[in-house]
């Protein structure tokens, strides 16, 4: 938690043939103001078929984005313990896109006040995982108070197509003790 609120996110890297624990802050960084989302029309269409849930397949999200079989999978057992652990501490959240009763993509990450730090998603039908990607956006932006912010570490062609926009480390530290003393979103409230 405490490099989150510091601006970095942890990450397998090989060192000498071991993967070891690095810690990032990247230049420039990607982000997601999630009143500034777009959606295109064939998602609009797309998102009908699915329903997106907040909370209700943790650990099914984070081994559908830990699948050895994705291409630059880096998710492995420790990390699932510690997000696990995270989750069961109320700060690790999944956002799920089901269909017909189906986990069929989703995102998970971490809430630290006004800021959304996201790790991983996955899909296994077309347009789940920016459907949850926009799913999250859409509660944020919802959220009562200053606006929040989703980090998503890197800006992609596949995530500019979402309004993902790129900060400089500078912009993005500037704005980073305000976000993370903000209470956290209601929408991963649990019920008591």
């Amino acid at each position: 938690m405490a490099g989150y609120r510091a601006g970095a996110f942890a990450m397998s890297v090989r060192v000498r043939r071991r993967e070891v624990l690095g810690w990032f802050s990247p230049d420039p960084r990607g982000v997601l103001r999630p009143e500034q989302a777009h959606e295109s029309r064939s998602l609009r269409r797309r998102r009908r078929d699915f329903e997106t849930r907040v909370d209700t397949a943790f650990d099914e999200v984070v081994a559908g984005c830990a699948d050895p079989g994705r291409d630059g999978a880096w998710i492995d057992r420790d990390y699932v313990a510690a997000y696990r652990d995270l989750h069961a501490l109320g700060h690790a959240h999944s956002v799920e896109t089901w269909q017909d009763g189906r986990l069929v993509g989703g995102l998970f990450g971490v809430a630290v006040g006004g800021l959304f730090c996201a790790e991983s998603k996955f899909h296994r039908e077309t347009g789940a995982s920016k459907a949850a990607v926009l799913a999250l956006a859409e509660l944020l932006a919802d959220e009562p108070g200053p606006p929040r912010l989703v980090d998503v570490q890197w800006a992609t062609p596949h995530l500019a197509s979402l309004g993902v926009v790129e900060l400089t480390r500078t912009q993005y530290l500037a704005g980073l003790s305000d976000l993370v003393r903000r209470p956290p979103p209601r929408c991963f409230d649990r019920p008591s």
